[in-house]
């Protein structure tokens, strides 16, 4: 295992303070904790978004806090769920008086700590929700599929609706609207390695890939031969068109946190042919490292089909350093 790092106990708490210093304008950590939140505080009168899980994902979670889209996240260790009185603190930072909607990814450990931290929320008189992003295709049981990058277009939407004076109720319906329509899959030529173990998540050989992977290290569903970039991103795609029927989509080709850029656009080109010969029209183009998995060399593909309401709050301003508008 080869990271830069200065010790493996600190390892997510560096990351953290490296954040907050390098963006000084834009961020605050709540002292004594790996929680972080819009520089200045909570905007009075505006429903307040807090998302987070384990680290790792980098940009997310921390990176889209900002106008337009989270005022805070709560960075747990390396894919790890944070405890309930992080995400209280998190809560806490984001209440500006209308309210706060929890974004969680569907895992058992997120969905149960903050559920804790909701109650704790309230008990102190503070009007808090959830929703539950659960966009991987790869799970075939609709109740169990995990939150993966979708979630990003969830941290968007709902902060753009946010930031445009919705309620709290109004904000988590569109939400939900997100939640309901958004779809992804993903893939992987390598593992990663966990900072403190220094093991790998998975074994593959040089010509070896997982179809299906997740985003906390989780090999996949499916383990295929190595195929040329545009045969792997058939693969996806067909998965992903049969449960997306709208033909009107934004799609996201994320990177694992391994891939060179060059390489998730070149992913981008196949793919895009490939829905286009399917009938569907791209009307938002997104490619980067959106939620990755420390350096798993991969990708993932997320179609999220939209209307005029979701197109006005992806285009809505957002000033986070992971989704700059």
């Amino acid at each position: 295992m080869d990271k830069l790092m200065q010790d493996a106990n600190r390892f997510v708490s560096d990351i953290v303070e490296g954040l907050v210093l390098a963006h000084p304008n834009q961020y605050e950590k709540v002292e004594g904790l790996n929680v972080v939140k819009r520089k200045g505080g909570a905007i009075a009168g505006k429903v307040g978004l807090v998302s987070g899980g384990g680290s790792g994902h980098e940009p997310a979670h921390a990176g889209y806090i900002g106008d337009g889209m989270l005022d805070a996240a709560v960075c747990g260790e390396v894919f790890t769920s944070p405890t309930p009185d992080m995400v209280l603190e998190g809560i806490k930072a984001a209440d500006g008086g209308a309210g706060v909607l929890l974004v969680v990814k569907n895992y058992s450990g997120d969905v149960m700590n903050f559920d804790m931290a909701k109650d704790l929320a309230e008990l102190e008189g503070i009007q808090v929700d959830t929703v539950v992003v659960n966009d991987d295709i790869s799970i075939k049981n609709e109740e169990d599929r995990r939150g993966v990058a979708g979630t990003v277009f969830v941290h968007k939407i709902a902060g753009a609706a946010a930031a445009s004076g919705k309620s709290l109720d109004e904000v988590k319906q569109v939400a939900g609207k997100v939640i309901s329509r958004v779809r992804s899959m993903g893939m992987a030529l390598s593992p990663c390695y966990m900072p403190e173990s220094g093991k790998p998540g998975f074994e593959l050989s040089d010509d070896e890939m997982w179809i299906g992977i997740g985003i906390h290290g989780e090999k996949g569903v499916e383990r295929k031969a190595v195929a040329p970039v545009k045969d792997i991103a058939a693969q996806l795609v067909e998965h992903l068109t049969a449960e997306v029927a709208d033909k009107r989509v934004a799609v996201m080709v994320n990177g694992m946190g391994g891939t060179p850029v060059s390489e998730l656009y070149l992913t981008y080109k196949y793919v895009s042919e490939l829905l286009e010969q399917k009938g569907y029209e791209i009307v938002r183009p997104y490619v980067g490292n959106y939620m990755t998995a420390l350096e798993m060399h991969g990708f993932s593909i997320t179609l999220l089909p939209v209307d005029e309401e979701l197109l006005q709050y992806l285009d809505a301003s957002s000033k986070a350093i992971g989704f700059l508008v």
